[in-house]
């Protein structure tokens, strides 16, 4: 029969289980997530948003589009080295 004084510790152990169940499922869609980033090559956005770009590779750029006349793309390359 039954030990109906020990009804909680029984409930604990079903408490207990359930958690480990949550934890056991939450870490392998974990896994499978960081698997498909690290596959795919997409990582998270670095802080600060956009990469670093050297100065004089925009200068050219915006020379390129027409954006800056000869004299500014000349003035900028002076003041970068």
């Amino acid at each position: 029969m039954w030990d109906w004084n020990n009804i909680w510790s029984w409930w604990g152990g079903m408490a207990m289980m359930m958690l480990w169940m949550v934890a056991f499922w939450g870490g392998i869609i974990a896994l499978a997530i960081w698997v498909v980033n690290k596959l795919t090559g997409r990582e998270a956005p670095r802080p600060g948003g956009l990469e670093r770009r050297d100065p004089l590779e925009m200068a050219k750029e915006r020379y390129a589009k027409g954006e800056i006349s000869r004299e500014e793309f000349e003035q900028i390359k002076k003041d970068l080295s």
